[in-house]
């Protein structure tokens, strides 16, 4: 899956409500592709009339989009009460993952991402999603963010976090490296010896499960979640 042009393509029509045939324009996709994508991403009623004005067929296939949007939402929905019931189980792993996910982890619709430095934390969440979900070595993704003085260290660093959640290289994605500013004065040097690494799982009913419970345990309800 292209994974980075399908965020692109998501986050187009959500803040600026573009066209499926000029988003995929813009990334260098299909638009089948692009249908694919973003037909559960929520359009706001200004986004909808501007469509609407800069294609008369757009009601037509403004309704086929409403209703993947309705479906999408409902199965949001559904995977949020699969967590619900299972934080009714107060398993501890579960109770640390969720919490661990609700402090830490990036709050996205449709993929459970966490970023940090710590090795044993990594590893607390990776054992939460192999465990409670079943996710499998090759669905995780990790990415690990270096600074400037990390740079001819990267493989011993990329390999420490392979090793830390005990995956095969062919979990890693690229790298990013920070570099400096000219106003840092190199402040950062030393700080993090391995970086920060980022785990990350594809998966809309993992993370709307992980919603599902978060909410179930603290006793609140949050519907943007579901958007």
């Amino acid at each position: 899956m292209k994974t980075i042009e399908r965020e692109q393509a998501r986050e187009l029509r959500r803040a600026r409500g573009l066209p499926i045939k000029e988003i995929a324009r813009l990334v260098g996709v299909a638009p089948s592709s692009v249908s694919v994508w973003v037909r559960d991403v929520p359009l706001t009623s200004v986004q909808i009339e501007a469509l609407r004005q800069k294609n008369p067929a757009y009601n037509r296939q403004l309704r086929g989009a409403t209703r993947n949007a309705e479906r999408g939402r409902a199965r949001r929905s559904a995977y949020q009460d699969e967590g619900r019931a299972l934080a009714r189980r107060a398993n501890p792993l579960h109770v640390a993952g969720a919490m661990l996910y609700w402090a830490e982890g990036d709050k996205r619709s449709n993929c459970a991402r966490l970023s940090n430095s710590d090795p044993e934390l990594v590893q607390l969440f990776a054992h939460f999603l192999r465990t409670e979900f079943g996710v499998s070595d090759e669905r995780l993704r990790i990415t690990c963010n270096l600074f400037a003085d990390h740079v001819e260290r990267q493989y011993e660093i990329e390999q420490f976090w392979l090793e830390v959640l005990e995956l095969p290289r062919s979990c890693l994605c690229a790298s990013t490296v920070n570099t400096y500013s000219k106003y840092s004065q190199k402040k950062r040097r030393n700080k993090l010896p391995y970086g920060t690494v980022r785990v990350c799982v594809h998966s809309t009913r993992v993370v709307q499960s992980i919603y599902g419970s978060i909410q179930e345990y603290a006793g609140f309800d949050r519907p943007e979640w579901l958007d």
